[in-house]
């Protein structure tokens, strides 16, 4: 079994290939990245972190081979590919600056993919997560069973950490469900949140659900205004699970990015919903009963989805 990570030259993305690596069910984690030019010398990021993690393999005690590299070629025959290529949001870029430049990445490393990897499974980690996966969906000309986003794991493990904090107890414990674009926008669902069968409402004051809610949704804000940069070790152990779950055939039913075709009334779009993700990729997309604010919430979530879709494509017209 072999995986590729793009970007791993990056924090989220040595992150994914080092907890896929200490997970070790992959025979090959290979790690690709850009050369790296400063005055006069040239930088190998994703040789670097390979080395480096292939050196730690003794120590962790995983047989997983990491391999850096700067050619696609290395990449031939991929059951899954990573990505996590892409430039955060700086000082004085615009939305549409971040969109256009992102995407342009996303394509060129989605087309170098399935050259050497016709059937593999693509997640895609960059940033903005709907529509870089779309973009993804798009340029391979994959089924949409083969082509998702991770978000909603994210998000879920930020809530489910931060009630486990709120309520002392432990992580491994809570269930819960977020769905929705990655964002502000995202919508948690305290009825569908239990800690050991037991719903959560039971256990915490409505007005202090709320404000873990609120700062579930803000939780990558958070992270960027303590550090000064986002985060890496929390997105890439989850991008890190639906590999798992795929290589592994596990079945286990996660909130990830999807293509729907009229699931919970949206068409055409990536949204975050429950599906179970096996190997082969997406099993089945999960339909929960949503009572009718939890409806409006997910159709005004996707509205703004389907917004920055739309921008992205006028934007490409250009």
């Amino acid at each position: 079994m072999k995986v590729t990570v793009v970007g791993a030259g990056g924090n989220v993305g040595s992150t994914v290939a080092l907890t896929l690596a200490q997970r070790d069910f992959a025979k090959e984690v290979v790690m690709v990245d850009i050369e790296r030019k400063e005055d006069d010398k040239t930088f190998y990021p994703s040789k670097g972190r390979a080395l480096d993690q292939w050196e730690s393999a003794p120590i962790h005690g995983f047989d997983t081979k990491l391999t850096g590299t700067v050619d696609y070629k290395d990449t031939k025959d991929s059951d899954v590919c990573v990505i996590t290529a892409g430039v955060p949001r700086k000082p004085g870029m615009s939305r549409d600056d971040l969109l256009e430049i992102n995407a342009r990445i996303v394509k060129t490393v989605t087309e170098q993919l399935v050259e050497y990897s016709p059937d593999t499974i693509i997640i895609v980690v960059s940033n903005p997560l709907d529509v870089m996966t779309y973009v993804a969906y798009e340029t391979s000309g994959l089924p949409s069973d083969k082509v998702m986003g991770m978000a909603g794991i994210l998000d879920t493990a930020r809530y489910r950490a931060f009630l486990a904090e709120e309520l002392d107890v432990s992580p491994k414990d809570i269930q819960a469900l977020l769905m929705g674009g990655h964002g502000d926008t995202m919508v948690p669902l305290p009825r569908y949140t239990t800690i050991s069968g037991i719903p959560v409402t039971q256990l915490i004051e409505e007005n202090k659900l709320e404000s873990i809610v609120e700062r579930t949704k803000k939780g990558g804000g958070e992270i960027v205004g303590l550090m000064g940069t986002s985060a890496w070790y929390a997105p890439g152990a989850a991008a890190a699970q639906m590999v798992e779950s795929i290589m592994l055939d596990q079945n286990r039913i996660f909130p990830c990015c999807v293509w729907l075709t009229g699931q919970y009334g949206i068409e055409d779009l990536y949204v975050g919903v429950p599906v179970k993700l096996g190997y082969g990729g997406i099993k089945e997309i999960i339909e929960v009963d949503l009572n009718e604010k939890e409806q409006q919430l997910l159709d005004e979530s996707a509205s703004a989805v389907r917004s920055v879709l739309e921008d992205f494509k006028k934007l490409m017209k250009k």
